[in-house]
């Protein structure tokens, strides 16, 4: 982390119910919040993070369960308590560490716990910036939720580095290399995830709609972008056409990339934040 971003260190922050997560953090300025995807952490924000610090206060955070995150308490037995899982610990934190008016940038699971934190109304969110999101409707690719019942965490196990990265392969260069090594290590941590898997897959069905919550992006105030892969062979661009036509401050901007255009188009998207 000194290397990729030498203006950010790491904190653990406590929850009440036991347990802590852990806070990437640096700079001055507005605050920036990121939230990564399934299977991520933080850390997976470098190419990002040192440029946000130069002009904003930035925060990442690993979401519950992974990373170096704990798990919260408590049963996890429908669509509402997995999404909880997620938003509970992280709206817990924030409200400490980042009280101010903020920016909350979320890719994919990541997105989805954004754009809750915006409906409950309890953090001062001026501003969204949706990354291939969860959240917005039920569409999500058949193969992508078999890779997801499946298991990340086991297909790299099984595939190894190099075909795994194979998968959603990104542009090849010396960061990005190091990028999907790091991103290979936190697939393959030993125990893998289970309760955040648990978690994520009440969101996730095998069959059937995805959890959304399109029936309310309109009551959604905050100036938000929605910032696309338009080869997204996970979540359809489909999602946020619908989205910005009912969401009363929208703008979606499509990029040539896949389910991750904040790694392989990054200076595009620090460009909109």
């Amino acid at each position: 982390m000194g290397e990729l971003a030498p203006k950010v260190s790491a904190r653990m922050c406590p929850l009440a119910g036991g347990g802590a997560l852990r806070l990437l953090e640096g700079g001055e300025g507005p605050t920036v919040v990121l939230l990564h995807g399934r299977g991520n952490a933080a850390s997976m924000w470098f190419p990002l993070l040192t440029e946000l610090a130069r002009e904003h206060r930035v925060v990442a955070v690993d979401l519950p369960g992974f990373g170096c995150s704990s798990v919260p308490a408590g049963p996890v037995r429908t669509a509402e308590d997995g999404l909880l899982f997620f938003v509970e610990p992280v709206e817990e934190v924030l409200s400490t560490r980042a009280p101010g008016p903020m920016t909350l940038v979320g890719h994919s699971l990541g997105g989805l716990v954004s754009l809750e934190l915006a409906l409950r109304g309890r953090m001062p969110v001026e501003r969204l910036v949706l990354v291939d999101a969860m959240g917005l409707g039920p569409d999500m690719a058949r193969d992508a939720r078999l890779f997801f019942r499946v298991g990340p965490e086991r297909v790299a196990r099984v595939l190894g580095p190099k075909l795994f990265g194979r998968i959603a392969p990104l542009p090849d260069t010396p960061l990005n290399r190091r990028l999907a090594a790091l991103g290979y290590e936190l697939m393959t941590v030993p125990g893998g995830r289970p309760e955040a898997t648990r978690a994520f897959n009440t969101l996730v069905p095998l069959t059937g709609g995805v959890f959304h919550r399109s029936e309310r992006l309109g009551e959604v105030k905050q100036s938000t972008l929605l910032y696309w892969g338009e080869h997204d062979t996970v979540l359809p661009v489909s999602l946020a056409e619908a989205a910005v036509k009912v969401m009363p401050d929208a703008r979606l901007v499509r990029v040539p990339a896949g389910h991750s255009p904040h790694l392989e188009q990054a200076t595009d998207l620090r460009s909109w934040i």
